[in-house]
């Protein structure tokens, strides 16, 4: 009798439990996510920026508060309606968790990430669909718009801004844009931020970025300047992976906002991040916007740092040190250290390694482990192995079969060499 009760006592529970499971299912459940729509220019920015903020759950690209005006990409660009009132805006849709992050915080967020002084543009992007605006789905998200613009107007007329043009208004329809501008930045990964921020902060975090920066190191001597994004910049942090952290070089690289620039002389417009801006004596000599590959960055430096010379001749053009040159002379026997590339500062050989083959050039039994890269070379009527430096991708020289004991000879040209004694 005991076990028959248990079995029709378990066989409730698990029929109870089917029966609460479909429940589960089609029981209508309550949402505690929110959204807002606002528009700051170029929607692809804005959409990056709040993706990357913590208790967003999606930023959609898309078009609002236009009228009489077809919401898509080419009806809002026609030349008609460029300076058209009734335009849509080129907007951006957050869905985000108020329990994470509050409608407060993300407006406050939206009016440091770009100019909202500037009427109808952000920069070089001229025209109604860059209008700011931020357009509210209740009377609540509407007051709290409201309080925080009048928060931040006395912190841009303190740092000499003018009005505030932000249009405050509810929503009427929000029309998502194509597919191919959803995650534009994200499947476009060379390129730049536009950053139209005016580098004016709500006082919670002002002291941290704000603070005054000391650029007295950079007035003597040649300075590699990186414009960096006081918010995210995916361009900026692909430079920083691809490139400035694998650079040791011997011209220092810095990272500055464009609002903590004070005391140098830069001219090519700082809007854009990431921006390089290389140095003289505190003055900008060359200047070039956006995302810079490894490769790009060393041709541009080493115009920088090496000239009109014989190591860029063999640096880029992949031409050769003379036989016995003076750099040869100064290298054959240095003390006990490293030879490091004269451009990104990674070691390349050891004089561990170093032998006197009597060619005139330096030459070593192995290069440092994975500090070099080798190519099949065929030019000139000659079946060779180039050797180029990992990082950089400079032109080293090249390897041969007849080193000491049966070991390689790398042939390397001096003059794209520096060296660091051994410590």
């Amino acid at each position: 009798m005991t076990i028959s009760w248990l079995k029709t006592f378990y066989l409730s529970l698990l029929l109870a439990g089917s029966t609460l499971s479909l429940q589960a299912e089609t029981m209508p459940a309550t949402s505690h996510l929110d959204s807002v729509v606002v528009g700051a220019g170029c929607f692809w920015g804005v959409e990056k920026r709040f993706e990357a903020m913590p208790g967003v759950i999606d930023a959609v690209s898309g078009y609002a508060d236009g009228n009489g005006v077809e919401p898509t990409y080419r009806a809002i660009t026609q030349y008609r309606n460029k300076h058209n009132p009734d335009n849509h805006a080129e907007v951006v849709k957050i869905s985000f968790n108020p329990a994470v992050i509050s409608l407060d915080t993300l407006l406050k967020r939206y009016f440091e990430m770009h100019d909202p002084t500037q009427l109808n543009r952000q920069g070089n992007d001229i025209g109604t669909q860059y209008r700011s605006t931020i357009l509210t789905n209740s009377q609540a998200q509407y007051d709290t718009a409201q309080q925080v613009l009048a928060a931040y107007q006395p912190l841009l007329t303190k740092a000499g801004f003018g009005k505030i043009t932000t249009v405050i208004k509810p929503l009427r329809q929000f029309f998502p844009a194509e597919n191919y501008h959803q995650d534009y930045i994200a499947k476009n990964p060379n390129g730049y931020c536009p950053d139209h921020s005016t580098g004016v902060r709500f006082a919670s975090d002002s002291a941290t970025k704000t603070a005054a920066t000391d650029n007295s190191a950079l007035l003597k001597g040649q300075h590699i300047l990186v414009i960096d994004s006081e918010n995210y910049c995916p361009y900026c942090e692909k430079f920083k992976a691809d490139v400035a952290s694998k650079y040791s070089g011997d011209i220092p690289l810095h990272f500055r906002y464009a609002s903590n620039l004070d005391g140098l002389t830069v001219k090519t417009p700082t809007w854009a991040t990431p921006t390089i801006i290389l140095l003289q004596d505190g003055k900008e000599v060359f200047g070039r916007q956006g995302y810079l590959s490894p490769d790009e960055f060393y041709l541009l430096l080493g115009k920088f740092k090496l000239g009109n010379s014989e190591a860029f001749n063999v640096a880029f053009d992949e031409g050769t040190d003379g036989r016995f040159c003076k750099q040869y002379e100064i290298f054959k026997n240095t003390p006990d250290g490293t030879f490091v590339d004269k451009l990104s500062g990674a070691a390349l050989f050891d004089t561990r390694d170093r032998f006197d083959s009597g060619t005139g050039w330096l030459s070593f039994t192995k290069p440092v482990d994975g500090a070099v890269i080798e190519k099949p070379d065929n030019r000139y009527g000659m079946r060779r192995t180039e050797i180029r430096a990992k990082v950089s991708g400079i032109h080293l020289g090249h390897v041969f079969n007849d080193g000491p004991n049966g070991k390689p000879r790398y042939c390397i040209n001096a003059t794209v060499l520096d060296f660091v004694p051994r410590s």
